[in-house]
């Protein structure tokens, strides 16, 4: 009884801290959720180096209130969501699940787009077995193929939401553009592209999801480090403000648009840990102002 107390605190705390939002007017999350890509081995390919201690993030991670997991068939392949269900499922019922498909991956570090529509029939059946449910509540087109018609792999997509199998459907690495494009098609809740404060490429895409009220899932948030690095201008101001880059990092991302939803991934419990204290990190005007001038994009 005591661990449920805990459990429920935690997520209270941090829903009130990180602010929630609503993908698909239906889905409500916390906005500082958890990527799933860490938990598979080097070159996101293969087991993880300690499986249990993987396990131990992601329930920790629920403890903590995130309710708010993405992931792909991509991971691993296939580790990643496997090993989300060995941890979570049967899973709590505000947990929200989001996976991608789109990628082939012939090895490590390899990653080649396929976007034909029976590929991606295959890959939503075999996430959804993996992940042990009934229907996926966020089902995300990794990447547009550009050898394969774009209406062919959004058909694809609705035709798989018109079967149960998949709620609601988001894109990744996307213009704005091709969003407009995909929304004459299918409803589009939710874009991922690669964005931090070290990397801010993608300011329109953002912009047309505030306009549209759209989930913008900022994916490489910390820059694989680069925002903590020895070099990083974060380094000076986290020392004043007495916490870590990563958590400056995170909270200028939560400060920065009420539609951004952060999905730091690691493999260990104590980098989770420091990562979700990074939801109550206030990040005012001035601050803002200040890290607006770090000369970080590249």
């Amino acid at each position: 009884m005591n661990t449920t107390k805990s459990i429920t605190g935690h997520a209270s705390h941090l829903a009130k801290s990180a602010g929630e939002f609503l993908i698909g007017n239906d889905l409500r999350v916390t906005r500082l959720g958890f990527g799933a890509m860490r938990i598979t081995g080097d070159g996101v390919w293969g087991e993880p180096a300690d499986r249990a201690e993987a396990i131990r993030v992601l329930r920790r991670a629920v403890e903590l209130g995130i309710n708010f997991i993405d992931t792909a068939d991509s991971y691993g392949p296939h580790v990643s969501e496997e090993i989300i269900a060995q941890a979570l499922h049967p899973y709590p019922a505000n947990l929200v699940i989001a996976t991608k498909a789109g990628f082939d991956r012939p090895g490590p570090n390899r990653w080649v787009e396929n976007g034909k529509p029976e590929h991606l029939r295959s890959a939503c059946d075999g996430s959804l077995r993996r992940l042990r449910l009934d229907r996926i509540d966020l089902y995300q087109l990794h990447r547009i193929d550009p050898k394969v018609p774009a209406e062919d792999q959004l058909g694809t997509l609705k035709d798989l939401q018109a079967q149960g199998k998949i709620k609601h459907i988001g894109l990744s690495e996307v213009s704005v553009k091709q969003i407009r494009d995909a929304q004459t098609i299918v409803p589009i809740v939710s874009v991922q592209n690669r964005y931090s404060v070290a990397d801010r490429g993608s300011e329109d895409v953002l912009e047309y999801c505030e306009q549209q009220k759209m989930a913008f899932i900022p994916w490489f948030p910390l820059a694989a480090g680069k925002v903590s690095g020895a070099d990083s201008p974060l380094r000076s101001l986290a020392a004043q403000w007495k916490v870590s880059p990563s958590q400056v990092a995170l909270a200028w991302l939560l400060a920065r648009s009420p539609v951004m939803l952060p999905i730091p991934g690691t493999s260990k419990v104590e980098h989770l840990e420091e990562n979700g204290a990074a939801a109550d990190l206030h990040i005012d005007t001035s601050k803002m102002k200040v890290l607006d001038r770090v000369a970080l994009a590249s």
